[in-house]
């Protein structure tokens, strides 16, 4: 059974991606993928000459698919409005303005089974910045 989990990206408050996962979903395994993605670039407005700039949320979000999608399964992208995947964890990406950096929020969605939702659960367990967000999914490791 495989740990499922949605991605969103947001441009301002909407979302503009809603990326699904069909494994590995988990803090320590998807949540170690973003961090390790989102690490090695810096989200910009306008073309730098940095290895890696995100030119706005939306390159990010492009980025983000080109970095996960690797051949069929896996990843898919549904609906910024689809709410119910059967997923275990979702992952909120936003741009932090004042930080010049990224805000992240993780809800664990309880357990689910093949898609159906054995649970109503829907609990922020993280909001923070990249580090904070490095620290928590290395902190789920070891839990």
């Amino acid at each position: 059974m495989g740990t499922r989990s949605l991605t969103f990206v947001y441009h301002g408050k909407k979302p503009i991606i809603n990326m699904y996962r069909q494994y590995d979903g988990y803090p320590n395994g998807h949540g170690a993928d973003l961090v390790d993605f989102l690490a090695k670039g810096k989200l910009v407005n306008g073309v730098g000459a940095d290895t890696r700039v995100f030119n706005g949320m939306g390159c990010l979000a492009a980025q983000l698919v080109a970095n996960f999608k690797d051949g069929a399964g896996n990843i898919y992208l549904y609906p910024v409005t689809s709410k119910d995947c059967g997923q275990d964890y979702e992952y909120h990406i936003y741009e932090d303005e004042e930080n010049n950096g990224f805000k992240i929020v993780v809800y664990n969605c309880g357990v689910n089974f093949f898609g159906l939702t054995q649970s109503e659960q829907h609990d922020k367990i993280f909001e923070g910045n990249l580090l904070q967000f490095a620290e928590f999914c290395s902190a789920e490791e070891l839990a």
